[in-house]
C-alpha cells in the first residue's frame, strides 16, 4: 500500500483496504513533505474491530483496537517514510478506509497531553452509549513543535504560551436516515476527517475551552448513524487540527438478538397502531363524541403517568411512551432545550410547567376551541408516532426525550440534536395537514351547534338569572347562601343555651 508522491502539509490521503485476521497489512506512507512534523494515521471500519499498530506484533502502548482508531507519528529530522500495520480482530475479512493527515509545527497536536488513555499521544475519541445518552471523551491537545524538539509541557502554567490557550469545537454529522449500510458509512466518513471538510459538512454543537472537561453527553438515537469529531484551534497562530472521527448507531449491529434491526417490538407496533386509529378518529370527530375524547385524553395521561411510576419503582420496561404538555415537549425538542440554563432541574421543570399551563389558560374563555385544538393536534400526533414504529422519524423524540429527562437523572447533561431529513419533512407535513384538517372539520361542524361542553361560568350565570326571574321555580324560594350560613350558625348557637324551666306561671297584674 503506497501513497502518491508529494504528500503536503494539511493534505488528506485516503485508501480503501481489505484486512484479514491472520496476516497484518503493512501501510507505508512515502514522500512526506519536509514541513510536516506530525502524521495522524487512522483506519475506519463499519462494525468489525481492527487493530492498528506501529509494529507487526501489537502491544498495549503502541496500538489501538476498535472500529475508528488512529496513531500519531512524530516525525524525526529528514524522515519522509512512515509505516503502520493493520489487522482484523474477529472477522476473516474487514473492509476499511485508511486516512493519513499531516500537520506542521504551528498546528496543535490532538491528544498531545493525554494522561488517561494507553497511548502517549492519543488523537482518538472514545464513545459509549445506552438507550438514553451517548458519551464521548477525548484527551487534551498540545501545542505543535518542530521536528526533533522537546514537546511543550502540558502543566507548567496556564499562560498564552501554553496549551491552555487552545479551544475545542465539537461537530456532529448525521448519516442518511434508516441506512445502516457499510457503503453509506464509507462514503460519508471522509467528510469528517479533515478540518475544512468537517466545517463544511458537520454541525458545530458547542465550543470548549481548555478549562472545561473534555467529555460530553448527547441524546442517543438508536438506528441513526452519527459521526462525531473535534477540531482543536490555536488562536495565536490561527491554526487548527482535527481529531479522529468516531461513529455510532446507538445499537449493536453485530448482536444476533436485540440488534439495530429488531429494536421495535411487535407489541410496541400494535399498541401505537391502535392508538393511531383512535387518534385519527378523535382528530376529526373527538369533540362531538365527548366520552370517546375523554377516554382518549385520559388514557394518554394515565399511560404516561403509570409508565413513569412503574419504570421508576420497578425493573419493568416498555418501548412506549395532553395539548399544553405536547406543546411544552415540542418547545424543548428545539435547540432552545440545549441552553445550559435548562440543565438545572428547577429551571427546566418550572419553565416546562409554565408553558404547559399557558395553553389552557389562554383558551379558558373558549373551551370548545381548546378541546377541538387538543383533539386535532394530539390525535394527529399519534398517527406520526405509529408511523415512526415502521419508518425512522425524529419527530418521535418529542415525547421520548421528555421521558428520558424524567426517568434518567443524568439526561439533563445530554445535548439533544436530531436529524431532519426526508422522512421527517414528509411526516411533519402529514401531521400539519391532519391537524389542520381535523380542526377545520370540527369547527365547521360545531359552528351552528349549541356550545358543547357548556362553559361552567356561563352555566352558573344562567342558573342564577333563572332563579331570580322564575318565581314558580322551587329553587327561587331558596334563601341566599349567606342567610343559609347564618341560619346554620344560629342553630349551633342554640345548642349551648340553657333550657328554660317548664311549669305554670301567673302574670303580674298591675
Amino acid at each position: 500500500m503506497k501513497s502518491h508522491p508529494g504528500f503536503l502539509s494539511s493534505a488528506v490521503w485516503f485508501k480503501t483496504v481489505l484486512l484479514n485476521r491472520t496476516l497484518p497489512t503493512e501501510a507505508v506512507l512515502r514522500n512526506i513533505a519536509s514541513n510536516a512534523t506530525v502524521v495522524i494515521f487512522q483506519n475506519h471500519a463499519h462494525q468489525k474491530n481492527i487493530i492498528i499498530s506501529f509494529d507487526k506484533k501489537a502491544s498495549v502502548n503502541s496500538s489501538g483496537t476498535g472500529v475508528d482508531q488512529a496513531l500519531v507519528s512524530l516525525l524525526r529530522p529528514q524522515q519522509s517514510v512512515c509505516t503502520w500495520y493493520l489487522r482484523a480482530v474477529d472477522a476473516d475479512q474487514v473492509l476499511s478506509t485508511a486516512v493519513a493527515v499531516s500537520y506542521t509545527e504551528r498546528d496543535p497536536i490532538p491528544g498531545g497531553c493525554n494522561l488517561e488513555f494507553n497511548l502517549e499521544i492519543d488523537p482518538n475519541i472514545y464513545i459509549d452509549y445506552n438507550l438514553a445518552e451517548t458519551h464521548i471523551k477525548f484527551a487534551p491537545a498540545n501545542l505543535g513543535y518542530p521536528r526533533g524538539a522537546n514537546p511543550p509541557s502540558c502543566d507548567s502554567g496556564t499562560g498564552l504560551d501554553t496549551r491552555w490557550r487552545l479551544y475545542y469545537e465539537i461537530y456532529q454529522y448525521f448519516l442518511p436516515e434508516n441506512d445502516l449500510s457499510e457503503t453509506a458509512f464509507m462514503s460519508h466518513v471522509r467528510k469528517m476527517s479533515e478540518v475544512q471538510d468537517i466545517e463544511a459538512s458537520g454541525s458545530r454543537m458547542m465550543t470548549l475551552t481548555s478549562e472545561d472537561k473534555t467529555e460530553l453527553y448527547f441524546s442517543s438515537l438508536p438506528r441513526q448513524g452519527v459521526i462525531y469529531n473535534v477540531i482543536v484551534r490555536d488562536p495565536l497562530w490561527n491554526t487548527s487540527a482535527a481529531y479522529v472521527p468516531i461513529h455510532t448507531y446507538a445499537c449493536n449491529l453485530n448482536a444476533a438478538v436485540d440488534n439495530c434491526s429488531s429494536l421495535r417490538r411487535l407489541s410496541t407496533k400494535l399498541f401505537f397502531t391502535m392508538l393511531a386509529i383512535l387518534g385519527f378518529f378523535v382528530c376529526f370527530f373527538g369533540h362531538r363524541f365527548w366520552k370517546t375524547d375523554l377516554f382518549f385524553m385520559g388514557f394518554i395521561f394515565m399511560t404516561f403517568f403509570f409508565f413513569i411510576v412503574i419504570t421508576r419503582t420497578t425493573d419493568l420496561h416498555y418501548d412506549g411512551l395532553v395539548l399544553g404538555f405536547l406543546v411544552a415537549a415540542t418547545v424543548f425538542f428545539t435547540p432552545l432545550g440545549n441552553y445550559r440554563v435548562f440543565q438545572d432541574d428547577a429551571v427546566f421543570w418550572v419553565t416546562f410547567c409554565c408553558i404547559a399551563l399557558m395553553v389552557p389558560v389562554v383558551f379558558v374563555g373558549c373551551l370548545r376551541v381548546l378541546n377541538i385544538l387538543a383533539c386535532g393536534i394530539v390525535g394527529s400526533y399519534t398517527v406520526v408516532l405509529a408511523t415512526a414504529c415502521y419508518l425512522y422519524s425524529s419527530l418521535s423524540y418529542i415525547g421520548i426525550d421528555l421521558l428520558r429527562r424524567i426517568l434518567n437523572d443524568d439526561f439533563k447533561r445530554a445535548y439533544s440534536s436530531v436529524p431532519f431529513q426526508s422522512n421527517d419533512f414528509i411526516l411533519l407535513a402529514v401531521w400539519a395537514m391532519l391537524a389542520i384538517g381535523g380542526i377545520t372539520v370540527q369547527l365547521r361542524r360545531e359552528k351552528c351547534e349549541v356550545p358543547f361542553p357548556p362553559h361552567p361560568y356561563r352555566l352558573w350565570r344562567r342558573e342564577r338569572e333563572r332563579r331570580i326571574t322564575n318565581i314558580l321555580d322551587p329553587s327561587h324560594h331558596v334563601p341566599p347562601w349567606r342567610e343559609r350560613i347564618l341560619s346554620k350558625l344560629s342553630q349551633v348557637k342554640d345548642l349551648f343555651h340553657k333550657e328554660q324551666l317548664t311549669g305554670e306561671r301567673t302574670p303580674l297584674l298591675m
